[in-house]
């Protein structure tokens, strides 16, 4: 009966969705698979490059760089001491901390005087950006090094454009205050700047999820996964993000995301945009657009790297609706930004960026969750009227879980014999079975949350979201 009711027409535009639906699916797995085959060639590329370079005797010349690490920081008085040591302890040899508290309201300005025996001074900088007025600044008395800005709420892109005034170094590194560098993250994330200095304008790292890890005194000490189903299963989407898609991109010189986890720049091409935009919610995507912007119209030679073995460490949420949160301002800003951008899209004049590197964006980040939402329930449709097409059915399941699941098994094989991260064959068997079963809820709860930052955005909504964190010693 509901066959009948259905019609024929009915049954052609169901057929028609199908068919365009698995379009998709192949359309979209033989791009990510391009990436990935490009990310295996450049990282394999990188690591013969580095056996050759003897990294640490060049870079910790009188010749490398000085990096002033900018970091904002909103109410983390439990994080940001241990993140602040870490900063300290990096092995480099000229790098300055400049921590902007963004108009905190717990104790992150008060245990940061306490644990670097901080005092207040009178200091006047060039305001290269304009931003928030600044209450109080602070120096340390034990670290040289290490400045505390306290000002008024402006947001993360005003903080960090506090610290970019606040520069005296040639580079600037964006680091924010739940994360933790290893030891030796500014000399390799400063290769491409020390390699090719008059076309390097910026660098991406590798981001990884501390969540589950043994940390000491700000630290990594110890890899592990931990106990807990979503930072498992976010470290697999970590990997695929970055170790199977950013160096692929970076080889076309059409890395359009610099995450400001962890990301440098040269100061004076941050200066000369303009700065953060404390209106977008999409930070670090929108000043890398606006960087390739600016080179491309004014044609001068440039390029943005991605390095792939200088890591941070990042708390992940661990609550399902912390994570909804994240994700729903995730699409609110990759929006929000192509959106700001738009005449860039499909415009030879912006090179591969325009021609490759958007369109991507467009059509896979920012249309898959619909394409996928609409092919659930057009299968849902064709059940309920008795017009399941099995082959199509079968198809669809094998494209969508399939193309996930070899992207995310490549990425794991890529970390794994490139760098070997995960020393333990139980914690790498656990990410193998994760990569199955994230298909059954988890991709679809993320694809809701994506659909529901669309219609957010479209209502104008651009609130934050908090995250809950703990120290890192609980990671």
């Amino acid at each position: 009966m509901l066959a009948w009711t259905l019609g024929p027409t009915g049954r052609d535009i169901l057929d028609v969705g199908n068919f365009l639906v698995l379009f998709y699916f192949i359309a979209i797995g033989a791009s990510y698979a391009a990436i990935t085959g490009l990310s295996w060639v450049e990282v394999r590329r990188y690591r013969r490059r580095l056996a050759r370079a003897r990294r640490r005797r060049s870079v910790r010349s009188r010749l490398a760089p000085g990096i002033t690490l900018c970091v904002p920081a909103y109410n983390e008085e439990s994080v940001i001491v241990d993140s602040v040591r870490s900063l300290l302890a990096l092995r480099y040899p000229d790098h300055d901390i400049v921590v902007a508290s963004d108009g905190s309201t717990d104790r992150t300005v008060e245990v940061l005087v306490e644990a670097f025996d901080l005092r207040r001074v009178d200091i006047v900088t060039e305001r290269s950006i304009a931003t928030a007025p600044i209450r109080a600044v602070w120096r340390s008395r034990r670290h040289a090094n290490l400045t505390v800005v306290d000002k008024e709420n402006g947001g993360r892109s005003d903080a960090l454009n506090v610290g970019v005034n606040f520069a005296r170094t040639p580079l600037v590194c964006f680091v924010d205050a739940d994360s933790l560098l290893e030891p030796d993250a500014l000399l390799s994330i400063v290769r491409p700047f020390v390699d090719r200095p008059e076309r390097t304008v910026a660098a991406a790292g590798l981001i990884r999820i501390a969540n589950g890890c043994e940390i000491t005194r700000g630290h990594v000490h110890s890899i592990a996964l931990g106990r807990r189903i979503l930072p498992a299963v976010q470290t697999i989407e970590y990997l695929r993000a970055f170790a199977a898609a950013r160096a692929g991109w970076s080889s076309i010189n059409s890395l359009v995301i610099v995450s400001g986890a962890f990301g440098l720049f040269r100061r004076d091409v941050v200066v000369e945009v303009g700065g953060l935009e404390p209106e977008s919610i999409g930070e670090d995507f929108e000043l890398c657009l606006r960087i390739h912007r600016r080179m491309r119209e004014a044609r001068r030679p440039y390029h943005v790297a991605f390095v792939p073995d200088p890591v941070c460490w990042t708390q992940a949420p661990e609550k399902l609706d912390e994570l909804g949160g994240q994700r729903d301002r995730w699409q609110r800003g990759l929006v929000d930004t192509l959106v700001r951008h738009r005449r860039m899209l499909f415009n030879p004049r912006y090179g591969t960026v325009g021609l490759l590197g958007l369109p991507f964006f467009v059509l896979f980040e920012f249309l898959g969750g619909f394409i996928e939402m609409a092919g659930l329930l057009a299968i849902a449709v064709s059940a309920a009227f008795g017009l399941v097409n099995p082959t199509a059915a079968v198809l669809f399941y094998l494209l969508a879980v399939g193309t996930g699941l070899f992207l995310s098994l490549s990425a794991l094989l890529l970390e794994d014999v490139v760098f070997g991260t995960f020393p333990r064959w139980r914690d790498f068997a656990r990410l193998v079975a994760w990569s199955l079963l994230e298909n059954l809820g988890y991709r679809q709860a993320m694809t809701a949350y994506r659909v529901r930052g669309f219609v957010r955005y479209l209502r104008r909504d651009n609130s934050w979201g908090q995250i809950e964190r703990g120290s890192f010693a609980e990671s």
